[in-house]
């Protein structure tokens, strides 16, 4: 599968890093445990804005969930970029071929670009909203598309292995 890999990915895999992290016997299960505890952060603190822009816990006020929820989410994501990248540098020109991973590839775009939207357009609306207060529209659209894309994120990852 490495020959149709471009140049740039066998070379990332096989470089000194790439090796190091094949050869040893702990950095490869290192950053695979990273990226599951990352991903169950970053879950976590992505269900709790994402269930609050539905409607649902209105007893709390949505500006504040938001802006605790977004520092764990953040923390989540540079822990799953930081071990995606040592399990991608391992494998880089097998994976890249890999139509599963592709997808995920497309899918995490489409969620950032999906909080870039709920960023521009939603979250100065409810910044400053108290508990119990109507939600604008379009919060429950982007927050049910969240969920179902990191989910599908999610579900993605986990099939590389098997195609």
């Amino acid at each position: 599968m490495t020959e149709s890999a471009p140049a740039i990915f066998a070379a990332i895999e096989a470089s000194g890093l790439g090796a190091a992290i094949r050869q040893s016997r702990w950095l490869y299960m290192i950053a695979n445990i990273g990226h599951i505890v990352s991903l169950m952060i970053f879950a976590g603190a992505i269900a709790v804005m994402d269930v609050r822009m539905t409607g649902a816990l209105a007893a709390t006020s949505p500006g504040y969930v938001l802006k605790a929820s977004r520092r764990v989410a953040l923390i989540g994501f540079a822990g799953l970029v930081m071990s995606g990248a040592v399990l991608f540098t391992a494998e880089a020109s097998h994976v890249i071929v890999n139509r599963v991973f592709q997808i995920k590839l497309g899918l995490i775009a489409l969620g950032l670009l999906n909080i870039a939207l709920f960023e521009i357009l939603i979250a100065p609306k409810v910044k400053d909203l108290p508990p119990l207060a109507p939600l604008p529209s379009g919060a429950r659209g982007t927050a049910v598309a969240s969920l179902m894309i990191w989910i599908a994120v999610a579900i993605s990852g986990r099939s590389i292995a098997y195609f």
